[in-house]
């Protein structure tokens, strides 16, 4: 597979986070490409500062290196990436910027680059807190697969910064041309969005939830979730349990609360989604200890120091199905559990996840069911 990238300034090599060589995908896509081609053919100035959002993996902030950008996002794995490639490209430290989404953003913007995400509402809270520092003369171009970029997606950028339009597509690419119209007065920030838990979810039910824009179902309880609730375990089993990917820290909070003597770690690979948890577990008033990390799964954490594993596993990455995400969480619980510590995990029933677990664990139990999803439990022996 071909791991370079062509950029108007010559051949990047670029991988993902972690690095997998049984991984087909890609460090970049065609939205990264026209959006360096139409920089070069235009001469944009790069004379102020330079602020890439949404960056994928690293590839827009190392072909841009030379300019000293910013890179935003907010995703651990995205800077990990990032700080491989560039390493790769012999780009000297410090020569890019890494701030996360939770960081104040730089007091003036004069070229910003914005990779669409996923997320609408991440779009929207990453636009609104840049505003302030976009001014009449900034660039401001934005980049996505067409299947991407939405009638909301221009809307965002129209109301938040000024007039939009969008190119021709190119190999199923699009770019976003913004001129940004400074308001006198901010618009109304909504993020974090806070609301109460239904009842029914178990001791959870009447308490309140914190999301930071990007966070999955950031207004709502999920179904699965809800569903994992209805069936978590009643004790941790020991003082050390992990909430892995946990999001808004939902499932985390929950069972600090079955088990007050527990220790709860939370982790994720979103800025958002720690802070997120942390708000929730906060705002809950919850006793017992508690910590928050952003991090690859359970990477550092130490062998055999773990009771119990609760895990969501995502399967999607960015717009690809995957179900390397979800491998990676179960070896990593694998690993961090101590022999008798459980994993707990839920999932679509088409996922099969009880076949990676029996390969893995030599065990898996199924605990609940609905026509949608199933709640297992593997034992580390």
């Amino acid at each position: 597979m071909n791991d370079r990238m062509t950029t108007p300034w010559g051949e990047l090599a670029l991988s993902r986070f972690p690095e997998d060589p049984r991984d087909r995908l890609r460090a970049w896509d065609a939205s990264d490409e026209y959006l360096l081609r139409y920089l070069a053919d235009q001469d944009v100035p790069f004379s102020g500062t330079v602020v890439v959002v949404g960056d994928r993996w690293g590839a827009l902030v190392t072909a841009l290196a030379a300019h000293r950008p910013v890179q935003i996002t907010d995703s651990y794995l995205t800077q990990e990436a990032t700080r491989a490639n560039l390493a790769k490209a012999g780009v000297e430290a410090g020569a890019v910027r890494l701030l996360t989404t939770q960081d104040p953003p730089p007091g003036r913007v004069d070229v910003l680059l914005v990779r669409v995400p996923k997320s609408l509402a991440l779009l929207e809270d990453q636009l609104l807190r840049l505003a302030p520092a976009v001014h009449e003369g900034t660039v401001v171009v934005g980049t996505g697969m067409v299947k991407e970029i939405h009638t909301s997606t221009l809307r965002l950028f129209e109301r938040i910064l000024g007039p939009t339009r969008t190119s021709l597509a190119e190999r199923k690419a699009r770019l976003i041309f913004c001129t940004p119209q400074p308001s006198p007065r901010p618009a109304a920030h909504p993020w974090p969005y806070s609301y109460e838990l239904p009842d029914g979810v178990g001791l959870v039910s009447g308490r309140t939830v914190v999301n930071h824009a990007g966070v999955f179902c950031a207004d709502r309880l999920d179904i699965g979730t809800r569903f994992f609730l209805q069936h978590l375990p009643t004790s941790s089993g020991g003082p050390r349990v992990v909430d892995l990917g946990c999001g808004n820290g939902v499932v985390g909070t929950a069972m600090a609360l079955a088990d007050p003597a527990a220790e709860v770690l939370f982790v994720d690979e979103s800025f958002q989604a720690v802070a997120s948890a942390e708000a929730t577990f906060t705002a809950n008033g919850v006793p017992g200890h508690a910590e928050f990390r952003v991090g690859d799964g359970l990477a550092g954490v130490p062998a055999g120091s773990v009771d119990l594993v609760l895990n969501n596993p995502p399967f999607h990455s960015h717009q690809a199905t995957t179900d390397s995400t979800a491998w990676r969480m179960f070896t990593g619980a694998w690993q961090a559990l101590r022999p008798g510590g459980e994993l707990w995990v839920i999932g679509n029933r088409h996922l099969g996840y009880h076949l990676k677990l029996r390969r893995l664990f030599g065990n898996s139990q199924l605990v609940a069911s609905d026509p949608k999803f199933v709640v297992l439990k593997a034992v580390r022996k």
